[in-house]
């Protein structure tokens, strides 16, 4: 897609510091990194979010995160690791490619949780629980 710095990125087009490329998948450095090593990687073709991303190119984009964050390890021995994504503007999509954040953790980092855990209302939760169930039966 014209305009899609992750598609110059998998094109190489733009400039990135890969660490991993294979036929489907590339990982490179976050240009904007929470943590030494938070790495993104993408399908190298162009698919906007979660929505949009096919099981074989999830499995791929997972695969490939697997594989960096053992090397993440090996390489930088964090404490911890999260993978994060976000879909839509709302969560924070700020690139419209699909892409999986690997953020190595390390004691004493920056980095802070997103929300607050609270318990949820156990009937609002039973409720929700059955929408989706009903939304899997009617396929995909």
């Amino acid at each position: 897609m014209s305009n899609c710095i992750f598609c110059a990125i998998a094109q190489n087009t733009a400039p990135a510091w890969v660490i991993y490329e294979d036929e489907h998948t590339m990982a490179f450095l976050d240009i904007a990194p929470a943590t030494d090593g938070h790495t993104l990687v993408i399908p190298k073709r162009h698919v906007r979010d979660l929505w949009e991303l096919s099981e074989a190119d999830g499995r791929h984009v997972m695969v490939a995160a697997k594989r960096v964050a053992e090397w993440i390890k090996r390489a930088l021995s964090p404490d911890g690791v999260n993978l994060f994504h976000a879909t839509g503007a709302a969560a924070f999509q700020s690139v419209f490619h699909f892409h999986l954040h690997v953020v190595p953790r390390y004691n004493g980092d920056r980095v802070r949780k997103p929300w607050e855990p609270q318990p949820g209302d156990r009937d609002k939760m039973a409720a929700i629980a059955e929408r989706i169930r009903r939304a899997a039966e009617m396929g995909g």
